[in-house]
């Protein structure tokens, strides 16, 4: 059963339970209050005759007309169907009221005999301060009528409402999973092209390393291709994913960098998007390490019960043929912007700080 028809049914149940307590009401009322089944006819004839003019201008008019932009139709129709049901109350007011035979229902609600009647205003006119039968009627009716008209207009317009606020959301999300899902596969590709160019040099350097290599890699595909798929993973799995990739662009540092990793061991296993921070400690090793003179890497992360702060800070090395200026970062970090604004609207504060001897990113997540 799709969510559509979920709705439809939900509709139909709470108008039933509605029209329940509309028609029992009467009946508890008439038991304590001891009416007799006359006030029951007359009840249940006129909520009837409501209760038609509801639903004809609910399903009928209003989609028909009104939503089709005929609204001088929609309007003319409305007051059609209030002066039909008008003339139909009236010949129900005639029957349920008129028991005394050849007597209009104002002779008998508004007027004694007329060999009683004393002196007063004439034929049609007030008595007792009252309005004559028909005047009563009409204001009555009048006023019911079109509450019900506008009411039920009223009512269409706001489930339109909602049911347009409800596919733009749809929409949205959909466009959210579309753009997370392109961002992430736009991340795979490039982390696989450096990580492939790293063994690559290291083959013909040192087998045994080539090949530690070549077995850490096999672990991050796994998680890639297998793990990440299934939308947020556990903060455990992405350390031990960062940990597996820190651990293999080691075999290609000298000794002249000098890195620091402190992930927390103990912390809440939060459920956190994939491949989150991994492009921050990528660009660092990119950009950030040296063969020749020194340089340094410090990643660091702290984990609460509804948060995560990431920082990681990098030296700045110049590159054969650096002619001083800043080096554009990568696709990488413009991604995670993406994803961020994304995935934490206002929960996330990201910092970026890019000087000439360092390059550094502070990056607090609140996940409540």
């Amino acid at each position: 059963m799709n969510k559509k028809t979920k709705d439809r049914i939900f509709k139909i149940i709470l108008h039933l339970l509605v029209w329940a307590f509309i028609l029992g009401l009467p009946l508890y009322s008439a038991r304590r209050l001891d009416l007799d089944n006359r006030f029951l006819l007359i009840y249940y004839t006129f909520t009837s005759i409501n209760g038609l003019i509801f639903y004809i201008n609910y399903l009928v008019l209003v989609p028909k007309l009104f939503f089709q932009k005929k609204k001088y139709r929609y309007y003319l129709s409305a007051l059609a169907l209030v002066v039909c049901f008008y003339f139909v109350s009236g010949v129900f007011n005639r029957l349920l009221f008129d028991d005394t035979p050849g007597k209009s229902p104002s002779e008998q609600f508004n007027r004694p005999p007329d060999n009683k009647r004393g002196p007063g205003p004439p034929r049609g006119g007030f008595i007792r301060g009252r309005l004559p039968f028909g005047n009563a009627h009409l204001m009555g009716y009048s006023s019911s009528a079109l509450f019900i008209v506008f009411f039920s207009l009223g009512l269409k317009v706001l489930e339109r409402q909602s049911r347009i606020e409800k596919l733009q959301e749809e929409m949205e999300r959909a466009k959210l999973n579309s753009e997370l899902a392109f961002l992430k596969n736009q991340i795979s590709p490039h982390f696989f092209f450096n990580t492939l160019n790293n063994i690559y040099s290291l083959i013909g350097i040192n087998a045994d390393d080539s090949q530690k290599a070549v077995l850490k890699l096999s672990k991050l595909m796994r998680y890639l291709l297998y793990d990440s798929e299934q939308g947020n993973t556990k903060l455990s799995q992405e350390t031990e994913f960062m940990n597996n990739y820190i651990d293999l662009m080691k075999l290609r540092m000298s000794d002249k960098v000098t890195l620091s990793v402190s992930f927390p061991e103990k912390h809440e296993d939060l459920s956190i998007p994939p491949l989150l921070f991994v492009p921050f400690i990528e660009n660092a090793f990119k950009h950030g390490i040296s063969y020749r003179e020194k340089s340094f890497i410090d990643i660091s992360m702290l984990a609460g019960l509804d948060s995560i702060t990431f920082k990681c800070v990098n030296s700045k090395v110049k590159k054969n043929g650096d002619n001083g200026t800043k080096e554009n970062p990568g696709i990488g970090l413009e991604n995670v912007r993406k994803r961020l604004s994304l995935l934490y609207p206002g929960k996330h504060d990201l910092k970026i700080n890019d000087s000439d001897k360092s390059f550094e990113v502070l990056l607090f997540i609140n996940l409540a």
